[in-house]
């Protein structure tokens, strides 16, 4: 039965990235991260984020 606000699908649903391309994505933020306004940023953010990703085994 339909929810008054719609229904879901019930195909599988996929993460919006893989635990590969996060760290990926990690790695390449660090490599822009420098003094510049937008460096800092970078360098704050990937380090939020490289934080809540699970340890490699």
């Amino acid at each position: 039965m339909d929810s008054p606000t719609g229904s879901y699908p019930t195909a599988q649903r996929v993460p919006l990235v893989t635990l590969a391309e996060a760290r990926e994505a990690v790695r390449l933020l660090l490599h822009f991260a420098d003094d510049s306004p937008e460096g800092q940023q970078a360098g704050a953010w990937v380090a939020e984020v490289a934080l809540r990703l699970p340890a490699e085994d």
